[in-house]
């Protein structure tokens, strides 16, 4: 069974990160933060997705930002703020907007599982292009009946079909994902 997902909120509002912590403790591990300063102490590589309250007084989110990607950790962000989306987002680093106030916990929960489901995604397709180059590898160089009597090959084969076809399942389980929050966000 895979582990719980790591998500750490944060808001310098105590209320609204204590709110979001409440709607999604059951599904995650919750870490929250109510600065950017503390926010910085609690984001490791344990840390999955990151809520992220985009201005603060003393760390804005956007600094924030800058620093999780300067210490190169792997995790996926969801920035929720109050501002209202201008172009200067297309300079940041995150990979979800929520735009406060998040009312429903429904909302906050399916940012999270998209962004989780992006995750897979990405780990998914970096295993199968891995494998596709030692295949590429061994066909540059084995014959055809070297491949065809190689149970390793055989396995590399019956790995890569169950990868394509796993990415081909999260790819229309995103497009889905995003289609939908698409549509409900052009009707309001």
């Amino acid at each position: 069974m895979p582990e719980q997902a790591t998500v750490l909120i944060v808001d310098d509002e105590k209320p609204i990160t204590d709110g979001y912590a409440q709607w999604i403790s059951e599904e995650y591990t919750v870490r929250t933060a109510y600065s950017g300063t503390e926010a910085l102490d609690k984001l490791d590589e344990a840390v999955d997705i990151v809520l992220l309250d985009r201005r603060m007084p003393d760390i804005s989110g956007e600094e924030v930002l800058e620093v999780l990607n300067e210490r190169g950790l792997d995790c996926r962000v969801v920035l929720v703020s109050a501002v209202e989306p201008d172009f200067d987002i297309l300079e940041l680093g995150f990979d979800a907007y929520l735009e406060k106030p998040v009312s429903e916990p429904a909302e906050l929960r399916d940012a999270v599982e998209t962004c989780l489901r992006r995750s897979e995604y990405d780990n998914k397709m970096q295993e199968f292009l891995s494998l596709a180059s030692k295949k590429a590898a061994l066909e540059s160089k084995k014959s055809n009946a070297e491949l065809d009597s190689s149970e390793e090959y055989d396995t590399l084969q019956r790995e890569l079909l169950r990868l394509r076809t796993e990415l081909s399942d999260t790819t229309g389980a995103l497009d889905d994902q995003d289609l939908r929050a698409e549509f409900q966000h052009g009707r309001e």
